[in-house]
């Protein structure tokens, strides 16, 4: 075998994924499947994980398991890590992906500002993006202390890093909100006070920190974005999966306690 193809060679890897529903979560779960690993992807909802089982089966032939999970429930957190320790005995990689995306940026046609921002999508965005994740690390964290390794991917964001630039936006009401600002904050050092826990378990804890991801977004805003970047452009979905299979694979085994930003040089200004 080639050194690259023993790098990213996930085969008999076992990952559990949260958030696989989403466009981006639905591309790590193929990526990871490609690379020969069964994914364990949690989502929400019971609708689609069946299908999404049977698709990442056919295509790649591995083992995935599609499971409906609420993340913030302590209880269905250690039923599906349980579940899954069952069906393949392990876990070798966690990935954080899930972040709620209920809250509707726009009320009567008006941004949401600071000043009227709803305490319950201040929670909620909690609830998900900071007490979920902790939920899962805690839970499967217990399962690779056992059996002496283990690599964990929490998924940031560049507005986690810097504020975002109101002067982007314009009429496009697009603009990112308060709570995911504060929450995907909060994920980079709970990733690296969680790498310094573990430190001598053998387990390795990183956080990804993506930019704007382009998704048939207004013209308007895809330029005022675009400007802002040094390579020109918004964040391809691709451009994230080779940086997450980095964190995940054996080709980072000397990286821990990290956090790899994808933005196009946005935050470098």
């Amino acid at each position: 075998m080639r050194t690259l193809d023993k790098w990213y060679d996930l085969k008999s890897k076992v990952v559990m994924l949260t958030g696989a529903a989403g466009k981006i979560g639905h591309k790590y779960a193929e990526v990871l499947s490609e690379c020969g690993a069964d994914v364990a992807c949690i989502r929400l909802k019971e609708e689609g994980c069946r299908e999404l089982e049977k698709h990442l089966t056919e295509t790649y032939s591995t083992r995935p398991m599609g499971m409906s999970v609420d993340i913030t429930n302590k209880t269905e957190v250690q039923r599906a890590v349980d579940s899954i320790v069952k069906q393949y005995g392990k876990i070798d990689v966690l990935i954080n992906n899930a972040v709620y995306e209920q809250l509707k940026h726009v009320v009567n046609d008006q941004v949401l500002s600071f000043e009227n921002f709803p305490l319950e999508a201040w929670q909620a965005t909690i609830d998900v993006n900071l007490t979920g994740m902790f939920l899962c690390c805690q839970a499967v964290g217990k399962v690779m202390v056992q059996q002496g390794y283990g690599v964990i991917l929490n998924i940031s964001s560049v507005y986690g890093i810097v504020a975002a630039d109101q002067r982007i936006y314009g009429d496009s009401k697009l603009n990112s909100n308060v709570a995911y600002a504060t929450t995907k904050s909060g994920v980079l050092n709970f990733a690296r006070y969680l790498a310094s826990y573990w430190q001598g378990k053998n387990i390795r804890v990183n956080s990804l920190s993506p930019g704007g991801v382009f998704s048939n977004q207004n013209e308007e805003f895809v330029k005022n974005y675009s400007d802002r970047t040094m390579l020109g452009r918004m964040a391809d979905i691709d451009d994230l999966c080779a940086a997450m299979l980095y964190l995940v694979s054996d080709a980072s085994k000397y990286v821990t306690g990290f956090n790899l930003i994808v933005d196009g040089g946005w935050t470098a200004w």
